[in-house]
This record gives C-alpha cells, structure tokens and sequence, in this order.
C-alpha cells in the first residue's frame, strides 16, 4: 500500500501544479490579448496542460480509492477531505469552461480576476493537507 500512496502523491502533486499553472497561462492570454500580441501559443499550451492535469487528476482519485477500499473510509476527517476533494474536481471542470473560452475567443476576463481565480485552488488544497496530516476529527 505504501507503493499505491506514493504514486497517489505524485499524481496529486502533477495535478495541483497544472491547477496551480493553468490560470496563469489564462492571465497571460487575456493580457497579452489586451496588448496585441500573438497569443495562439498560448492556447494550444493550455490545452495541452488541461490534458495531462486530466490525465493526472484521474490517478489521483483512482489511486485514492484503491486507498480508500485498502485501509476503509472511517474518520471525519476522511469525509471533509473528500468534500475538498469535490471541490477541486469541480474547479479542474470551471478551468474547461475557461479554456473552452479562449479557445472560442470569448475569454473575456481580466488578468486580475484570473490571478484572483488562481488562488482558490490553494484554499481549496490547504484544508484538505490540513486534514490529511493532521486528522483533526
């Protein structure tokens, strides 16, 4: 089991830093828009980094249920993870809606509210180290 929890470490790690990059690239894409510059590259870095952040969010979660189904789902701090858990997963999908905008061309955001969007995902995994380390209930 300790093979399954290090590479369930290395997939969420691989995952939280797409989650950490992939605005950024959006901040840069709509201010580089602003200023007139070519940001097709851009794009087509932010697809590909959506793709391998997908690819590294489903060994994550298949991962952590091999762990889940290993050692069993008891404590609360299991079950307040898990809703970190669902909440993450839903700001990797609110990370497609916005790629899926710039890849229409209606990213339509400034690069404060993208840097500000940025920083949710460290929110959201703080509680969820919080809970895993220290097993407050």
């Amino acid at each position: 089991m300790l093979w399954v929890k290090t590479f369930h470490i290395l997939a969420m790690t691989s995952w939280m830093a797409g989650i950490f990059y992939l605005p950024r690239i959006f901040v840069h894409y709509v201010e580089g828009r602003e200023a007139g510059q070519d940001v097709a590259r851009l794009e087509i870095m932010a697809g590909k980094l959506y793709g391998f952040m997908t690819i590294m969010a489903v060994f994550t979660l298949g991962l952590g249920l091999w762990l889940w189904f290993g050692y069993g789902f008891s404590g609360g701090w299991l079950h307040a993870k898990l809703t970190f858990v669902a909440l993450l997963i839903g700001y990797h999908f609110w990370c497609k809606s916005y790629l899926n905008k710039m890849r229409a061309g209606t990213l339509d955001r400034s690069g404060r509210y993208f840097r500000l969007f940025n920083e949710l995902p460290l929110l959201i995994f703080i509680p969820i180290l919080i809970f895993v380390v220290v097993k407050p209930f």
